[in-house]
């Protein structure tokens, strides 16, 4: 199972905020961590990464908060989670560190054509098309046991 961590998740949800409030301002991260029902703590820990990687900026201030840094069209959900979660592979030999078997490991095409595969996905995603997704209740109303969160 391909699974991204807390960090890829939230980190997402954290972006896709901003992008709803694009051109309207700052966001501060308590209001994101309220609407979200995320722990403020982690947002600040995550806000860090994607400073560092030049996805958003922010303001300082008593009215401050987070922008992101270039349009929702022209941010990948690649970027976004190699931001957070560092190179994205379903197993070591696809990473750019590799594997000591990979010159005699017969699967490795399989797991570079599942990282390349993923890896389409993501990079041609970008914040903007995920933002109009319809959904169907506020996240709020979600069980806060939901395996989502």
């Amino acid at each position: 199972m391909i699974e991204f961590s807390s960090k890829g998740r939230y980190g997402l949800r954290l972006m896709i905020e901003l992008a709803h409030a694009y051109g309207r301002g700052v966001l501060s991260l308590a209001e994101v961590a309220h609407k979200q029902g995320l722990p403020l703590g982690y947002l600040e820990q995550l806000m860090a990464r994607l400073r560092q990687a030049g996805l958003v900026a922010s303001e300082r201030g008593i009215k401050g908060g987070y922008r992101l840094s270039a349009s929702p069209e022209s941010i990948t959900i690649g970027e976004v989670l190699r931001a957070l979660e560092g190179p994205i592979a379903p197993a070591r030999c696809a990473t750019p560190q590799g594997c000591r078997r990979e010159p005699v490991c017969p699967s490795t095409l399989v797991w570079h054509k599942i990282r390349d595969t993923v890896a389409q996905v993501l990079n041609s995603t970008t914040l903007a098309d995920i933002c109009c997704y319809p959904v169907t209740a506020t996240p709020a109303a979600v069980l806060q046991g939901d395996e989502c969160r």
